[in-house]
């Protein structure tokens, strides 16, 4: 079983339309609501790969229920936890060249008792997970160290954490040495406070994190692929693919694919990106089954690309 953990969870709302004129009526040619937040996208990841998955996020108002209503759908157990405030309902905007725009609300400001709660809740699931994934930006109310808080608890329990998040929470949580973590290029690069041109400055990067307390870095890479850097050395993964149709969960859907894999090494490399690659090519953020995957399509190899400048470079 696989716990995710989402502080700031929320009510997603894709449309499809054929451009976005800005000012202008636009009218959408699909839509799609789904449940929102990077762990709950890893949950629904997890559970369309047909795994057990446990969905821990605090909840509000008629979005609150509305998210376990679609997340019990699919197939999802939820451990709520009750909050005063509204979960937050996002909304995002896809174009058929993949560019997607979105709109977060900031979410509800959560007491500290509720913020107890929060963890309390996870220790109580966490008991028989094989990994533990806390994903997502905080809400209003938990310090930076909140994620710290929870790496240490879970630690003493004796599970695996997978981290998602940046910023400070990211930097304050790898004293607590997470098992893994998983930056996308920007955050890569905020975390360690310069720009990445190549591939090769990535891994530098990442290496800069495991020095800080992060066992595993994995570390996507948008369209140039992903990398893993952990005790074993350095690995480097790439996939085709044909066209974006949207990458809205797909990074979640890469960690989901890590996960269910063992959470370690290259054949686990090798699921994220297979995850990944099929994510981006399916509509808003519906993530990828069996069917959609494929792994034969996927390249890994530890001679690392060095000097490969990165399609977006970071600045």
């Amino acid at each position: 079983m696989i716990l995710t953990v989402t502080p700031n969870p929320s009510l997603d709302r894709t449309y499809e339309v054929p451009s976005l004129d800005r000012g202008e009526v636009v009218r959408a040619t699909g839509d799609r609501m789904d449940p929102g937040g990077k762990g709950v996208n890893v949950s629904r990841a997890v559970a369309a790969a047909g795994q057990r998955t446990v969905a821990v996020l605090p909840l509000g108002g008629a979005p609150g229920r509305f998210v376990a209503q679609l997340l019990d759908e699919q197939g999802i157990e939820v451990a709520p936890v009750p909050v005063a405030g509204q979960t937050r309902s996002n909304i995002s905007i896809a174009e058929p060249d993949g560019t997607l725009t979105k709109i977060n609300a900031p979410g509800p400001e959560l007491s500290p008792e509720e913020q107890e709660l929060l963890l309390e809740t996870v220790r109580r699931q966490s008991a028989g997970a094989a990994w533990i994934a806390c994903c997502g930006s905080l809400p209003r109310g938990l310090a930076p160290s909140w994620y710290a808080e929870l790496v240490a608890r879970a630690h003493a329990a004796g599970a695996r954490i997978a981290l998602d998040t940046s910023g400070p929470a990211l930097l304050a949580a790898l004293r607590e040495r997470p098992d893994v973590v998983k930056p996308n290029a920007e955050e890569l690069a905020e975390a360690v406070g310069r720009p990445l041109a190549t591939v090769g400055d990535a891994v530098k990067a990442a290496e800069e994190l495991r020095e800080l307390g992060a066992r595993a870095v994995l570390a996507s890479l948008g369209a140039d692929g992903q990398l893993l850097v952990d005790d074993s050395g350095a690995y480097f993964a790439s996939a085709p693919v044909a066209v974006v149709r949207s990458n809205v969960g797909a990074g979640d859907s890469s960690l989901a694919g890590f996960l269910i894999a063992g959470g370690s090494g290259p054949e686990a490399l090798a699921s994220a990106v297979a995850h990944g690659a099929a994510a981006v090519q399916l509509p808003g953020s519906v993530m990828p089954t069996p069917a959609d995957l494929e792994p034969a399509a996927v390249t890994v190899t530890s001679v690392i690309p060095q000097d490969q400048a990165l399609t977006e470079a970071v600045s």
